[in-house]
């Protein structure tokens, strides 16, 4: 609904300061006007959209002829200059990407790449961890930040890139630092309150930092364990966590980060730690925690470690737990289930049809979990058609694997039932028919299935002879068949 209704109450739902937006905006005006700004769709309105008027405390005047000049010098717009739709109340936003915003106040902060937002006391805030950092803390190795947090998330995103080459071997979260979405208003928390660098710079800016006891519960609630000090802390006990003098300079034991499996190629990024709500062995219930899977330094695929780190702002906040796997045994690591997947005949001739005929396969993230004294891997998997630009990906199946078990169906009940013997303890999302529709959709799928293999059989002898236009024709009939068969999944 537009505007937004529901749970979240009554809330400020526009965004005037985030991620993706340009450079500046002009906005305000005279209250009497009539509004100008494009606020959202509607159809019941004379112009079938609704206007509005900015209101919030953000931005910079713009009505008089001195600033139209200067701000048209900077971003060289002349329309800044002409347009009659400014006037002596209007106010230009620039600085609006979150995380710029920070760095201008507190430019000796290193800020972590993932700003996220939330509803905290009926207005959207940005939420940004601030680290202090240095590197002349004596006895510690030094790491450069943006090789230490690289992998296939913060490379895609550009985020690695905004650290350069910082060169560091101190680093702590001692900041939380909030962005208002809608007035732009940028408040510095103190969350590590024993770090000397962030005193030393307290010092230096008095009025600069609010005590921890600022945050209000909404935004406590809110908190979570940044990615990248969790980054950094993985790279770093990948060899660190070697008690033996003799065994670390050997360096044997030492781990790696195992290549995200969501990606194709020897080439892929290091996989991204994930935020999962789960209950390590000897714990009591389930914990939102930041994860990540470690497998031997060198070749090997296998799993040697399983890294959480305690995500909810509470007592055991921070606190890290890792289980190590011993050296003789042969788990199979994140790339090697991967594999496995794709080595099922099942898993591939569905996966081969499904990324023929103007669809793409998109693998989603592979999760690992401690479950019953074992490891689960959980992957699922998405079609997306490639013909039209603005598709998004559906879910399409669930690929599960628990021990030499792979279980692969349309629900995750579905998956986790094959690898546990038809009895996985989980209860379905929904409802599900039985009777002759069932039957139905499943006659209509085998069929769309054995026709869709056969325009798949089709098409290579017809390229093997060399036959084009069959190909053509092979290819055409192997997509209305692949359509068929999703729609007779979607029944």
């Amino acid at each position: 609904d537009l505007p937004p209704k529901g749970a979240l109450g009554d809330f400020q739902p526009r965004i005037y300061f985030g991620e993706n937006v340009p450079d500046y905006s002009i906005i305000g005006g005279v209250k009497t006007d009539t509004p100008v700004e494009f606020d959202y769709p509607d159809d019941a309105s004379p112009n079938g959209q609704r206007n509005y008027t900015y209101t919030g405390k953000g931005g910079v005047p713009v009505g008089s002829l001195v600033n139209k000049a200067v701000f048209a010098l900077k971003y060289q717009e002349q329309r800044i200059l002409l347009s009659n739709l400014i006037n002596k109340d209007s106010k230009i936003l620039f600085e609006r990407n979150p995380r710029d915003r920070v760095a201008k106040v507190a430019p000796w902060l290193t800020l972590d790449g993932d700003p996220y937002p939330a509803l905290v006391d009926g207005r959207v805030l940005w939420i940004i961890d601030g680290y202090t950092t240095s590197a002349g803390y004596p006895y510690s190795r030094r790491t450069v930040l943006s090789d230490a947090i690289n992998d296939t998330v913060t490379t895609n995103t550009g985020a690695s890139a905004l650290l350069r080459n910082q060169s560091i071997n101190y680093i702590r979260n001692s900041v939380k630092a909030t962005v208002d979405a809608y007035d732009g208003t940028v408040s510095l928390y103190t969350w590590d309150e024993q770090d000397p660098v962030l005193k030393t710079w307290a010092k230096a800016f008095p009025n600069a930092l609010l005590p921890k006891s600022a945050i209000s519960k909404q935004l406590m609630e809110h908190v979570r364990y940044p990615e990248d000090l969790f980054r950094v802390q993985r790279e770093i006990l990948s060899s660190y966590h070697v008690r033996s003098a003799e065994a670390f300079y050997g360096g044997q034991d030492f781990w790696r980060i195992p290549r995200d499996p969501s990606t194709f190629g020897a080439n892929a990024g290091a996989q991204p730690p994930y935020y999962l709500t789960i209950q390590m062995p000897g714990t009591k219930a389930p914990v939102f925690s930041l994860t990540t899977p470690f497998v031997p330094r060198g070749g090997r695929e296998n799993l040697s470690a399983f890294a959480v780190v305690n995500s909810d702002a509470g007592p055991d906040y921070g606190k890290m737990s890792v289980l190590q796997l011993p050296r003789n045994t042969n788990i199979a690591g994140p790339s090697q289930v991967a594999s496995n997947f794709e080595a099922k005949p099942e898993v591939a001739n569905s996966l081969s049809l499904l990324r023929r005929g103007g669809s793409d396969v998109v693998l989603g993230n592979l999760l690992t979990l401690p479950v019953g004294g074992g490891l689960l891997y959980v992957q699922p998997v998405y079609v997306q058609a490639t013909a039209n630009t603005s598709a998004y990906p559906l879910l399409q199946k669930v690929l599960v694997s628990f021990g030499d078990q792979i279980g692969f169906d349309d629900t995750l009940k579905g998956a986790l039932d094959q690898v546990f013997s038809g009895n996985s303890g989980t209860a379905a999302g929904g409802t599900t028919t039985t009777g002759s529709s069932g039957t139905s959709n499943n006659s209509s799928l085998a069929n769309a299935l054995a026709s869709a293999r056969a325009a798949y059989q089709d098409g290579l002898a017809a390229l093997a002879n060399g036959d084009f236009a069959a190909y053509d024709r092979a290819q055409k009939r192997l997509k209305s068949a692949i359509d068929a068969a999703i729609n007779a999944q979607s029944k």
